[in-house]
């Protein structure tokens, strides 16, 4: 009987390649199948953090998980997606599958791992995220003590942007892209733009830095954050 093969979800960080912890590199490094998630016509961010780790000589899996979708009408196109991973999975071959910061932080592997960790043995390597790297890369402290920290995905409605943002002390918005100037709005409404420090592509090469009433809200990136550190100080 053909043994199956182990899935594993790692963690790549924010970007940086130095980023990526020993486990996830060992892991990455001994797997014959590295399968990795892109938007259509785009290369894959995960798989360009770790290239200079690939051995060359690995079975590499391309999917699409389109955002944006209704559940319903997303889940058929997820379970398509990933059924090529589940074909080598089945024939005995384990399948490393990368992740921009970590796996479970509003990560892609998420879909491939409800999908498929009932029927193969999965274990998931955590990854420094983007919450964890743009305070370090503002060079501001985050919180302290007893801080009650948030973290908010732009796209909500902004009602309920207003109540979370008035109810903590700290706060992280994520997945700004076109939604930035009505967070922008929100957060000159409430008295928390002087405190709003914004970033793109924390750790990468091309990571910028930008002023939050100077941020041109055409070019926000997906991989864009909002971070309002604490008023609190030791």
């Amino acid at each position: 009987m053909q043994t199956k093969g182990r899935l594993y979800g790692i963690g790549v960080g924010p970007g940086d390649p130095e980023l990526l912890t020993l486990k996830a590199l060992r892991i990455l490094q001994t797997a014959p199948v590295v399968a990795y998630q892109s938007a259509v016509d785009k290369d894959s961010i995960a798989r360009a953090i770790v290239s200079k780790y690939l051995l060359g000589n690995q079975i590499e899996v391309l999917f699409h998980l389109p955002r944006a979708l209704e559940p319903e009408t997303a889940s058929a196109i997820y379970d398509q997606e990933v059924a090529p991973i589940a074909e080598h999975l089945a024939a005995g071959r384990d399948v490393v599958v990368l992740c921009e910061g970590d796996p479970f932080f509003y990560g892609s592997f998420m879909y491939v791992y409800v999908r498929l960790c009932q029927e193969y043995e999965t274990e998931v390597v955590p990854g420094v995220s983007s919450l964890m790297a743009c305070p370090v890369a503002l060079g501001v402290p985050f919180t302290y003590y007893n801080d009650i920290m948030t973290v908010l995905p732009a796209p909500m409605p902004a009602e309920e942007l207003v109540t979370h943002l008035v109810a903590t002390d700290a706060a992280a918005i994520m997945k700004l892209g076109r939604h930035f100037t009505k967070v922008r709005d929100i957060l000159h409404q409430l008295g928390l733009a002087s405190r709003a420090l914004y970033i793109e592509r924390a750790t990468m090469a091309e990571q910028r830095i930008i002023p939050l009433d100077e941020v041109d809200p055409n070019q926000v990136p997906y991989f864009s954050m909002i971070v309002i550190p604490t008023k609190k100080r030791l």
